[in-house]
């Protein structure tokens, strides 16, 4: 039986986002020009970084928007808080490494549901040798941990599903490449941009051409 919980989102939740679509290329020579290329593709202000809008919490990539429902997510902080005494900025942290970064909830979500989790018994403050509230489960936590082991378990499951399914679309030869191209145009358009009015449309063609050869593959 669930506890204090029934607000389960259906099937919807169950999904992986697909991956992020390529950006315009005006968009990436816009973004090159900004200094992306300099840090490469997915360094924190590249274009699919933590920061960045098709990387994981961006706007256009994965991570966005609740991809957990909060029954789901109590299973999860119950799971995290049993492995050992935690704080809410802890737990945030825990299920974003997981995730491989493509899961972050909000701190206005955590703390809600850990003072809930409190209010039920669930969980207990224990004292810390800083500000912040840290959690250990109780005895009733660990019975619906166990009484909802089915649940939690494919909750922990898809939260390390997300680092899987995007470590499977790695290739580092392919981010090797990648850094190099933004590199090249980043210090392109940073140099010469201003001074030579046709080298954006010559950059472009270069990488259509490119585009269109791996479309051929």
């Amino acid at each position: 039986m669930k506890r204090g919980c029934n607000d389960f989102d259906g099937p919807d939740d169950w999904r992986i986002p697909p991956l992020p679509p390529l950006p315009p290329l005006a968009a990436i020579l816009a973004m090159a020009g900004a200094g992306w290329g300099k840090r490469g593709w997915g360094g924190p202000r590249g274009p699919w970084g933590p920061k960045g809008p098709w990387g994981p919490g961006g706007r256009n990539g994965p991570g966005r928007g609740r991809q957990f429902g909060r029954a789901e997510l109590r299973l999860m902080l119950l799971r995290l808080i049993a492995e050992q005494p935690r704080h809410g900025y802890d737990l945030i942290k825990a299920m974003e490494e997981r995730s491989g970064g493509h899961y972050a909830p909000s701190p206005g979500v955590v703390y809600p549901a850990l003072a809930m989790l409190a209010d039920e018994g669930l969980v207990a403050e224990q004292a810390s040798e800083d500000q912040r509230r840290k959690y250990a489960i109780t005895a009733a936590g660990e019975a619906v941990l166990a009484e909802e082991a089915a649940p939690a378990d494919r909750a922990m499951e898809r939260l390390a599903g997300m680092a899987e399914h995007a470590e499977r679309g790695r290739a580092p030869s392919i981010q090797r490449a990648s850094v190099n191209l933004f590199t090249a145009v980043g210090q392109k358009m940073t140099e010469g941009a201003g001074e030579n009015e046709e080298l954006p449309h010559k950059i472009a063609e270069i990488l259509d051409e490119a585009a269109r050869q791996i479309e051929r593959l």
